[in-house]
């Protein structure tokens, strides 16, 4: 090709077009060394996924750790959840535990 012809180009001419040799460079500086770079955006978009889900995970298990705590104001309730849980027994009193083997073969 020619010079001429190369000039006539149309990808030639947006390539040497001064402007685009000036965004170009902001660009790529933009996307991948910014310090508000996209792809550190992405990652802390990731981390804040991450975050929020384990912020409904522990409001799930304060929710029913207080239904526990309120089940275990009653005293039956907790004498029955100290007997089941520690393995706790009244004076004079013997427990058995019997456990089941339910692996098959």
């Amino acid at each position: 090709m020619k010079l001429n012809d190369l000039k006539k180009n149309r990808t030639f001419k947006v390539i040497s077009n001064k402007y685009f040799l000036v965004l170009l460079p902001f660009v790529v500086w933009m996307i991948f060394f910014d310090e508000n770079s996209y792809v550190n955006q992405r990652e802390l978009n990731k981390e804040l996924n991450d975050l929020e889900s384990s912020i409904d995970y522990y409001q799930k298990e304060i929710e029913s750790d207080e239904q526990l705590i309120s089940n275990l104001k009653n005293e039956d309730s907790l004498e029955k959840f100290g007997r089941e849980h520690y393995k706790m027994k009244k004076e004079n009193e013997d427990i058995y535990l019997i456990e089941f083997d339910t692996v098959k073969e």
